[in-house]
């Protein structure tokens, strides 16, 4: 028996063949650099950081290995592997680069005028954008106020040790993105602080000979300049600070969670969740030079306990009672 076909029946029945054919088109997968100063991460020893733009990523719909290829390197403050990691990345035709390290977005951008970036530095104190609202060329993203925060450091160094007196900062000589002791100057002299230079360069960094001086010059107190070379040796620093008994304070709580005393500086967990969203806007069209950098609205001071009682340091309560995280 015929069946006669009319004109709905014959509707659905195209839509039912053009289904599958639309449902067989793939979906764009975008691929993300993310370049660190670190050295690869390890079930012992996380990159927080990269954690915290991942979730930032998945809560705007982002799925590593569905829609998101992500392309990690890591150069452990080895600045030489820098230029290598540039040329591979570019041959990957990358949609977006993430990074945190001034070094290697000053090479991205020396090689690539339209490869979109996003920092989570101090991109105008480094002269990598022109200003925070019309950063301009290909880079944007959060600036962390790491220079801005130097007397705050101090000021949180004598609170927590009023009989502190000398000051060691220790500095990359090898590196031309370096703290100023003017950073410093004004803090330190309200709190009548003297300030001693140490500094250390890179491949191999003598850390001794710069706790050395330290011991020399009397220094009760350090505090620890964020670099991509010192970072890498966060632990060793960690390690002679509680042997030379000296109270630190540092610009990331990565140098606390490495056995350091003290931090304070914006959250990179907020920072890095915040560049989600720039490389979500990005990623839909947007240009960098369009996206003013934005500041941080979260601040941590990071106190390590432990620390303290091996360096026989007592903090006291007003002090503990303001940090954001204790480690005991």
């Amino acid at each position: 028996m015929k069946r006669k076909i009319t004109g709905l029946t014959l509707s659905a029945l195209l839509f039912a063949l053009c289904v599958p054919v639309w449902a067989q088109q793939p979906k764009k997968i975008s691929r993300m650099g993310f370049v660190s100063a670190r050295a690869d991460p390890t079930p012992a020893t996380p990159d927080s950081s990269a954690d915290a733009l991942r979730q930032g990523l998945r809560n705007l719909g982002y799925i590593e290995g569905k829609n998101l290829v992500v392309e990690y390197r890591y150069f452990e403050g080895k600045v030489d592997r820098i230029p290598g990691i540039v040329a591979e990345l570019l041959r990957l035709q990358l949609d977006v680069l993430v990074s945190v390290n001034t070094l290697a977005i000053r090479a991205f951008k020396q090689e690539s005028k339209t490869i979109p970036i996003v920092i989570n530095d101090d991109p105008v104190t480094t002269g990598i954008v022109d200003s925070l609202a019309r950063p301009g060329g290909n880079v944007t993203g959060l600036t962390r106020f790491t220079r801005e925060l130097s007397g705050k450091r101090l000021e949180l160094l004598k609170e927590a040790v009023p009989k502190i007196s000398r000051v060691g900062v220790l500095d990359d000589a090898s590196t031309d993105i370096r703290a100023s002791f003017q950073d410093f100057e004004p803090a330190a002299r309200a709190l009548k602080i003297q300030l001693q230079a140490l500094e250390v360069r890179g491949p191999n960094p003598d850390f001794v000979g710069a706790f050395q001086a330290a011991a020399r010059g009397r220094a009760n107190g350090l505090i620890t300049v964020r670099t991509a070379l010192l970072i890498s040796y966060r632990k060793q620093i960690a390690d002679l600070v509680i042997k030379n008994r000296l109270a630190s304070m540092s610009e990331g709580g990565d140098f606390v969670e490495a056995g350091g005393l003290m931090s304070y500086s914006s959250s990179d967990a907020e920072i890095f969740r915040r560049a989600a969203a720039y490389v979500d806007k990005i990623l839909k069209g947007a240009k960098p030079a369009d996206l003013p950098v934005e500041q941080p609205t979260k601040f941590e001071f990071v106190i390590n306990l432990k620390t303290a009682k091996q360096i026989g340091l007592t903090i006291p309560p007003n002090v503990l009672a303001r940090a954001d995280n204790v480690i005991r």
